[in-house]
């Protein structure tokens, strides 16, 4: 069913209807099969960057559409609703391109973004390690400098895109200390010494790849390095923000696909003479479900909207980023039990969303480092706020 939405501009609701229709023309028809047969559809992501659909939060001067991330978002959701893994995948290349967008020289962004946000390049985000997830500080990916190039040796696991991407957004340690420094490059897939694993056998999202990626002196041109040496766990961070906002955006999308199956199911079923849908206790369960789907999208769009403004957004993705992941467990569980036996089998979707949403709750961040986030950002301004009263209340005694 459409979603009721709200725009800050009329183009942005163009966009998002127009994303709409190739989602459910290209993506939807195709997603059950594609995920069946683990086949990547790399095709699509040409399809929606020369559409635009890319570069959507980015400049005009470099080709993108310039919108506020609150209309991305959205955009991202619809694509998911339609197939999560190229919603994720969208997610995942926009967030590739964030580091040379903010931290890139002019001469970087002029050379490598046109391709990047008009989809003739695909990127990868090369961060987690096999005992470097959540922990960047434990890296040992490790990069030196040897003249015009940087030397790579390493092995990043977990990416998505692995082995299909033209570049990898890498994060490697330059220095030997455990806290700094850590740099960015873009690195170009076609490198001498860079090479792929094996895709995992995962429970879901089997159209979308994920593969170790391997770096045995790798040399990397001086000028793909984003930033200055030692800054790259800032641009992470920050990228990480951004994509947590991406991933709220794919759950709350899949959640509302299970909805939309499980509402449709409740109305054609009969069972007693009448509707499953006209039972009061099948309609509490479509309330819940509906309450949670609103509940997730209404948090990654406050998130967005403080993006948009300029203001500390971290606190407010990480909420967005639980929430919205959360409500993707439960709102595709409820969507299986709704359908019952049927629900069960793969003559229907809902089984494989529900093992799809699971990998949401972990990726970006698993939930718990979410509630960590959450509860150091409030530990600290209560901190804060507590040191500021007492020293007011000082000056005023004196």
């Amino acid at each position: 069913m459409a979603v009721e939405r709200l725009f800050p501009t009329e183009e942005g609701h163009d966009l998002v209807a127009l994303v709409r229709e190739i989602a459910q023309a290209e993506l939807a028809p195709r997603a059950s099969a594609a995920e069946a047969a683990g086949e990547f559809p790399r095709d699509l992501f040409t399809l929606l960057g020369e559409s635009g659909l890319l570069g959507m939060p980015y400049p005009e001067k470099w080709g993108g559409l310039a919108q506020p991330y609150e209309v991305y978002l959205q955009a991202v959701e619809e694509l998911s609703t339609a197939w999560l893994s190229v919603g994720v995948g969208v997610s995942v290349h926009v967030m590739t391109c964030l580091a040379v967008a903010t931290h890139g020289t002019a001469a970087q962004q002029e050379a490598l973004l046109p391709d990047m946000i008009g989809g003739q390049l695909l990127g990868a985000y090369a961060l987690s390690e096999a005992g470097a997830g959540s922990d960047i500080a434990a890296m040992t990916t490790k990069a030196r400098a040897d003249g015009d190039h940087w030397v790579v040796n390493g092995t990043k696991s977990w990416i998505s895109h692995s082995g299909h991407a033209d570049y990898y957004t890498t994060f490697v340690r330059t220095d030997n200390d455990r806290s700094l420094p850590v740099s960015c490059f873009i690195v170009p897939a076609d490198l001498a010494g860079l090479s792929f694993g094996t895709p995992e056998h995962k429970m879901g999202m089997n159209a979308s790849p994920t593969a170790t990626v391997h770096f045995d002196d790798v040399q990397v041109p001086t000028d793909r390095l984003i930033g200055d040496p030692g800054h790259g766990l800032r641009i992470a961070l920050g990228s990480l923000d951004s994509g947590r906002l991406g991933i709220a955006a794919c759950a709350t999308g899949l959640a509302q696909a299970a909805l939309d199956l499980a509402v449709d199911h409740a109305r054609e079923r009969h069972q007693f003479g009448r509707a499953i849908a006209e039972f009061q206790g099948m309609q509490f369960l479509l309330a819940d479900m509906a309450t949670a789907v609103d509940r997730a999208r209404a948090t990654y769009l406050h998130a967005a909207r403080l993006k948009d403004a300029g203001r500390t957004y971290s606190r407010a993705a990480a909420v967005a980023k639980l929430t919205a992941t959360d409500a993707a467990m439960q709102v595709t569980e409820d969507a299986v039990q709704v359908l019952g036996g049927y629900g069960y089998t793969r003559d229907f979707p809902a089984e494989r969303w529900m093992r799809e949403a699971k990998v949401t709750q972990i990726f970006e961040g698993t939930n718990q480092i979410q509630r960590i986030v959450i509860a150091r950002q409030l530990i600290g301004s209560q901190v804060r706020s507590g040191l500021a009263t007492r020293n007011t209340d000082r000056r005023q005694e004196n």
